[in-house]
């Protein structure tokens, strides 16, 4: 399943625009089923945690708020919390990196139990980051005895690119994947009072990504 939406009406640069362009493309493709039922859990971690590249721990806290509330809000346990419980398996060194590990993983002595008293079923995996790619125009501001101001115009453009991979802890599977691609170009036009038109590039991914989750999930 794909899902596209594109900013295609030219921008225009006044009071009442609030936030610049977002472009985004978002790709699921289930491998198993998956369903949960009461009580069950969901981990999300940083995938890339093993490369020494983590994932923006902001970015996976929003993953857990917008996962937890709203509707088809899941049961979410919070990383650190899933990480101390399973002390030390799932360490850096330790921690699994592809489902063969996970099949491993799970014959260690008092995981399974420790699994099942926090009632997790999923573990989200998440790698990725938002990066500035480019940017371009200028601004320029002065100040004199009679006031001063700003004057110009100044863009760039920030990508989130992000992939989500789903275990289902019961079945020692990968269910899929999910990936998000967004795109938002900011604009910063100044005609002696600057006005920043901020595509909020990172917060959409996150709320993109996390509805799909659920969607993914809940959804067999």
């Amino acid at each position: 399943m794909k899902l596209r939406i594109s900013c295609i009406a030219i921008i225009v640069l006044t009071v009442a625009v609030t936030s610049g362009c977002v472009t985004s493309t978002i790709e699921n493709a289930r491998e198993e089923k998956t369903d949960t039922y009461k009580g069950e859990a969901v981990v999300v971690m940083a995938k890339s945690y093993h490369q020494g590249n983590e994932t923006e721990a902001d970015y996976i806290q929003c993953i857990e708020r917008t996962l937890g509330r709203g509707s088809g809000a899941l049961n979410v346990i919070p990383t650190q919390q899933f990480i101390d419980n399973l002390f030390p398996w799932f360490e850096p060194r330790t921690a699994p990196t592809n489902t063969k590990g996970l099949i491993n993983f799970m014959t260690k002595l008092g995981v399974p139990e420790a699994i099942e008293l926090m009632g997790v079923r999923y573990i989200v995996w998440l790698d990725g980051d938002t990066e500035r790619v480019t940017q371009g125009g200028s601004l320029s501001c002065v100040a004199g005895p009679g006031g001063g101001g700003c004057f110009g115009f100044a863009w760039w453009q920030d990508d989130a690119d992000y992939e989500a991979s789903i275990w289902d802890l019961n079945k020692s599977k990968s269910t899929g994947t999910i990936t998000a691609d967004y795109s938002g170009t900011s604009f910063m036009p100044a005609l002696v009072v600057p006005i920043p038109l901020i595509a909020r590039t990172k917060a959409k991914a996150c709320d993109g990504l996390a509805r799909q989750l659920k969607t993914f999930i809940i959804d067999s």
